[in-house]
């Protein structure tokens, strides 16, 4: 019994080192951070070409200033270390407050007091895609989610409103009473109707639960009822005779009105399961779960208007990428990462991160037809702003209702370039879309095209 009771102790500190420890680091309650401080001056944070995004400035005196010299530009991903942390800035701390520089040079400051210089973290970001998202949102609120399918790397995540993370301790007051919520990250942390972006995911069930899906018709003229629900294509735009390929392309509520009728509710639950609703999201940074409520005890009313993305549904723009993502890359998600390598402060690389596969949510016969209707959304659908670029683009819009009125709507796209061999995924929500007047396709083309 002694034998045991010893090997378990033993492997829950092993475990406790090699899973736990870093979190309990990094934990913003956790006040040995303040002893790495006294001993380590805090490393940079560098976008993936090596230039600071943060970086700590120590005058004569020995004062440290954290200072960020690209601004509010990646407020949201990097955090700020004053008043807590947040961002990556909380994440990678515990790297950011070990140095690996040379031994003799790390003793020598120890005998002479000197602080030793943090390690560096070097990001997935690229400052030209960042300032091309931030441009195109412009002052709109929303957020912006760029990544690579192929690999996982995370290379631009835009949230608005923003705030600089160079004046947080002045602005601390303002900020955490700002009715716009600043300091949240809409990327990650945001939780939306996902409007008709979600009818990749009702016709994915679809699929699934009909074998014979491609022989699918319907004729839509503008509008349907049932059980006293009456649901509008929009615009009131009668779209005729179509099958599933076109109630994509057009984006037909009453099309997925009627095909949310035929869903087996529990199956429709299982699916929306496997795209990562309800569940834990890999994610390097903190973020909102996103729900699907629907049961079988809800009316069809409820089935209809969450068949097209209304409803109780929530999801973030970064759960949407996630998605996306999957789809580009064959039903595989690769594990979403922001930090390429940890250097010491000369460069020398101590770790490096590599791709790796997260989870196979779909087959890839699945996402090559979710690819397929996403191509035709681009080539005659509602996406059109996107046809005949020097890049390809499948895709999904969306607008969601956010009032009782059902007048006040936010603006969706997902989608990814380069079709055949995919390059971009982007996610895109601009809030309020019906008093900006600006859609979510029309930011990921400005976007799009500054990057190519």
């Amino acid at each position: 019994m002694f034998v045991s009771l010893f090997l378990v102790l033993m492997g829950y500190i092993v475990y406790f080192n090699v899973v736990e420890a870093k979190n309990i680091i990094n934990s913003p309650y956790n006040r040995r951070q303040d002893l790495f401080a006294d001993r380590v001056v805090r490393g940079k944070i560098l976008d993936k070409d090596g230039e600071v995004l943060a970086e700590t400035e120590v005058d004569e005196d020995g004062n440290e200033t954290r200072n960020y010299p690209q601004d509010d530009l990646f407020a949201h991903v990097l955090g700020y270390s004053v008043k807590g942390k947040a961002g990556l800035e909380s994440v990678e701390n515990f790297n950011l407050l070990t140095s690996n520089a040379f031994i003799l040079e790390k003793i020598v400051n120890e005998f002479q007091g000197k602080k030793n210089i943090g390690d560096n973290v070097v990001t997935t970001l690229d400052t030209d895609l960042q300032q091309a998202a931030y441009d195109a949102l412009g002052d709109h609120k929303g957020a912006v989610v760029v990544m690579e399918a192929s690999t996982g790397k995370i290379l631009s995540m835009v949230s608005k409103p923003t705030y600089d993370p160079n004046s947080v301790s002045e602005d601390w007051t303002k900020l955490n009473t700002d009715e716009d919520s600043a300091l949240l990250n809409r990327a990650t942390q945001g939780k939306y109707a996902p409007g008709s972006t979600f009818k990749l995911v009702t016709t994915l069930a679809f699929m699934r639960q009909n074998s014979n899906y491609e022989s699918y018709s319907y004729d839509c003229s503008s509008e349907i009822e049932h059980d006293g629900t009456t649901i509008h294509c929009s615009g009131d735009v009668a779209h005729g005779k179509e099958d599933l390929r076109l109630s994509v392309a057009n984006s037909c509520n009453t099309s997925f009105s009627n095909i949310g009728l035929s869903l087996n509710i529990k199956k429709y639950r299982e699916t929306a399961k496997e795209l990562l609703f309800n569940s834990e999201l890999p994610s390097p940074l903190m973020y909102g779960e996103s729900k699907f409520v629907l049961s079988e005890k809800d009316s069809d009313a409820e089935l209809m208007m969450t068949s097209i993305g209304q409803g109780k549904t929530q999801v973030s723009p970064y759960h949407m990428a996630l998605i996306t993502s999957a789809i580009a890359n064959g039903g595989k998600l690769m594990k979403p990462y922001l930090v390429d390598r940890i250097t010491n402060y000369s460069g020398t690389t101590v770790t490096k991160n590599m791709p790796e596969e997260y989870k196979q949510l779909m087959t890839s016969e699945e996402a090559s037809k979710l690819t397929e209707y996403m191509e035709a959304v681009v080539e005659e659908g509602t996406a059109k702003a996107l046809r005949g670029q020097n890049y390809t683009v499948a895709g999904k819009t969306g607008t969601a209702e956010y009032s009782i009125d059902k007048t006040k709507t936010h603006s969706w796209f997902v989608g990814f370039t380069n079709v055949d061999n995919p390059d971009l995924v982007i996610s895109v929500v601009v809030e309020g879309a019906d008093t900006s007047g600006v859609r979510a396709v029309n930011v990921a083309k400005k976007i799009l095209n500054s990057y190519y």
